[in-house]
């Protein structure tokens, strides 16, 4: 009798613990949902990199704009390390954040990160760069068939016919092949011609410059005649000059670029650059807020006519326009607040 009691009191007793703890756990909960809901939401700005120069305009003008809609924003930098990406993207989840707008250290590893937001219904846009085989809500970008028809063109009213050096990016970086696939496009006719002809085609690991540097200082060390040179940003583009002031050929090749890094404003109105792509960043960023802003609050993303087929699905892309910018429209950048007057002419 004296034990079937006190195995009554016993079970009396865990019930009502596991009573309070209950409670106590449902109160807990409530209190972190509502902290949630009342607190701003958190952006997770996984970035790739921060070597060339306009990946800090990027992080300046997301964070600006993000910060007057409320919005609050954990950045990391990968330095190019897919690894890197991996943890940082699950670090930035630990931290509570609401999306993740993701910059690909490489097109076909940064699925593995994307799908650890995924998994916990985190919505993701890819920034500037595209992930593959991934599932993404929207892509955010430049037109980047466009600027390799941009340089394409202007390389051809400079040198109709020639030698012509192309100099890629990193070859796991998407952006490459779709200027790649735009220069083409425009140069295809002059080589079934034979106006042109290629000198150099090749990758830039990781978007080093010294690659740039090297694979110009061997054409010309073999004697080899360049009369244009197309590199796929600024940074390479300053490698290739490099090697030709060398050679004391510096402005007299026309060499393309993109970014309009500062260095590259000062090479083209000093003449030793001949033109550079200019991406209007801070479109960019807003742009990207803008749509940051639907995802968070579940409404209906803006329209757009630009699809990219990533392996994945069909995914929704907002690309901002290109602009060429030679010596002839240099101020537009200054007009913009990209760079100011003295910074370029150095007055």
């Amino acid at each position: 009798m004296k034990k079937v009691l006190r195995f009554k009191v016993v079970m009396i007793v865990l019930t009502i613990v596991i009573i309070i703890i209950t409670l106590f756990l449902s109160a807990y909960i409530h209190i972190l949902r509502k902290n949630r809901i009342n607190r701003p939401p958190k952006i997770g700005f996984a970035m790739s990199t921060l070597k060339e120069e306009r990946w800090f305009f990027d992080r300046k003008y997301l964070i600006d704009t993000a910060k007057k809609k409320g919005f609050e924003v954990e950045w990391t930098n990968a330095n190019e390390n897919d690894m890197t990406q991996y943890q940082q993207v699950k670090y930035l989840l630990a931290k509570g954040i609401d999306l993740v707008i993701i910059v690909p250290s490489s097109y076909d590893s940064a699925k593995n990160a994307i799908e650890l937001a995924n998994q916990k219904n985190i919505p993701v846009i890819c920034y500037d760069r595209i992930a593959l085989d991934a599932n993404i809500d929207a892509y955010v970008g430049f037109d980047n068939k466009k600027i390799g028809e941009i340089m394409a063109k202007y390389l051809l009213k400079q040198s109709p016919s020639g030698n012509y050096v192309f100099i890629l990016g990193h070859p796991r970086d998407y952006n490459t092949y779709q200027i790649r696939e735009g220069y083409r496009k425009i140069i295809t006719s002059y080589l079934n011609s034979g106006k042109i002809n290629i000198l150099l085609e090749d990758y830039c690991y990781k978007w080093k410059k010294e690659y740039a540097y090297e694979y110009v200082a061997k054409l010309l060390q073999a004697g080899k005649q360049i009369n244009a040179i197309l590199a796929q940003n600024d940074s390479l583009a300053e490698g290739a000059i490099s090697a030709l002031a060398e050679k004391r050929l510096a402005g007299k090749i026309p060499v393309v670029g993109q970014d309009a890094e500062l260095n590259a404003c000062r090479r083209i109105v000093n003449g030793y650059q001949s033109m550079t792509v200019y991406k209007p960043i801070k479109k960019l960023s807003e742009l990207t807020i803008e749509i940051s802003e639907k995802l968070l609050k579940k409404e209906k993303l803006p329209f757009t006519k630009n699809f990219i087929n990533n392996g994945y699905k069909m995914v929704p892309a907002y690309l901002i326009e290109p602009i060429a910018i030679t010596n002839r429209n240099i101020k537009l950048i200054i007009e913009e607040g990209y760079h100011s007057y003295e910074e370029v002419f150095g007055k």
